[in-house]
């Protein structure tokens, strides 16, 4: 086709010429934002999370100026979710779940105890309601969250002692956010909430007993095997856990839809990056720090058992004391169960067969 041609016929001859750059311009203004984070630059994930930020830059032409800052350059770890509200900074990356605190139903963007693994969490944010149901609540703190960030079924943490009973838990001081530590608190655990880039020292210098971290890729990384022997699965409190970012709510609704839809799309493939990144390195990461001499263990009968019981409990009195949590919980429990059942019927039973299998024929 004659593009000249076919404009003069329209009537346009040059008018399109003279007024396509400033409606491109006026649509793709520079911004500039400050991104601050609750996780150390030595987290696996870090390498992404300057990923997202360069990704997002090279889909808006360099107009969506995203500035890192690691914990503690602007605000402190676990300020981030204040430093977003207040507007110190547009944006940050933290866990949900640090900030149950300021309400419980903060928690349902990372992780509930015996919830939801890494694909039925992905789901149930996703596709399955979810994530405009956590929007919906979050509405009312002046963020908004897009998640980038899953990590798989977590460990259970490591232990200076054994754990052999529910009496071995008692008085144990113990890392552990969300409500995994309300839950272990109930076992008569002490939990204690302390920023990652802290935990190794606290550890090392006897402040507390047991940590619980992540995975075997930033568990090796921080050299919590130097400290702590023994090394506990599963980690029940976080069947699956993701992160994510905190926006501020104005921020968000100023941000033109071009760039808005440039950092949704960044953070599925970056989210997707670091969960493949997880269950690459975690296998030889695991045996490096068998190497080193930690001994893996599992959780007692007795204690999973007690915890899942403690955990139900929680959950419905929380509920009953909080309409937020209750109208989240109510959602995510019955697509818990819908998700159960398949899962028990695909992917589960052929999961269980090829465990076995290989056990038995170690092939």
């Amino acid at each position: 086709m004659d593009r000249r041609g076919f404009a003069k016929a329209a009537g346009l001859g040059t008018v399109g010429s003279v007024f396509a750059a400033p409606a491109i311009a006026q649509s793709s203004p520079t911004i500039r934002w400050r991104w601050v984070s609750s996780f150390p630059k030595s987290a696996h994930a870090w390498p992404m999370f300057e990923a997202f930020s360069r990704r997002v830059a090279e889909i808006t032409d360099g107009k969506f100026e995203i500035q890192l800052f690691g914990p503690n350059e602007i605000v402190a770890p676990l300020q981030v979710l204040d430093a977003v509200q207040n507007g110190t900074v547009e944006a940050g990356w933290t866990a949900t779940y640090f900030y149950i605190g300021k309400d419980p139903a903060f928690a349902f963007g990372s992780a509930i105890p015996f919830g939801l693994n890494t694909r039925q969490h992905q789901a149930w944010i996703m596709a399955g309601g979810g994530g405009e149901l956590f929007n919906e609540f979050l509405d009312s703190h002046g963020v908004r969250y897009v998640g980038m960030g899953l990590t798989g079924a977590q460990m259970g943490g490591w232990y200076r002692k054994e754990i052999k009973s529910l009496e071995d838990l008692q008085g144990l001081k113990m890392r552990i956010p969300g409500f995994g530590g309300s839950i272990m608190s109930r076992l008569g655990v002490l939990p204690q909430v302390i920023a990652a880039g802290d935990t190794y020292a606290a550890l090392e210098r006897g402040i507390i007993d047991a940590v619980e971290y992540t995975t075997p890729v930033d568990d090796e990384q921080m050299g919590l095997y130097k400290v702590a022997k023994y090394y506990y699965y599963p980690g029940w409190w976080e069947g699956s856990v993701q992160v994510g970012h905190f926006i501020n709510k104005q921020k968000w609704a100023e941000l033109p839809d071009r760039y808005k839809t440039a950092l949704e799309a960044v953070c599925v493939e970056q989210e997707q990056a670091i969960l493949n990144g997880y269950d690459a390195k975690n296998p030889a990461a695991l045996r490096r720090v068998i190497g080193h001499g930690a001994e893996l263990r599992v959780f007692p009968k007795e204690v999973l058992q007690a915890a899942y019981k403690e955990t139900l409990a929680f959950l419905d009195e929380t509920a009953a004391g909080n309409a937020n949590f209750k109208k989240l919980l109510d959602h995510y429990m019955k697509f818990r169960a819908d998700s159960l059942l398949w899962h028990r019927v695909g992917e589960g039973s052929y999961d269980n067969f090829v465990q076995a299998e290989w056990s038995r024929v170690k092939r």
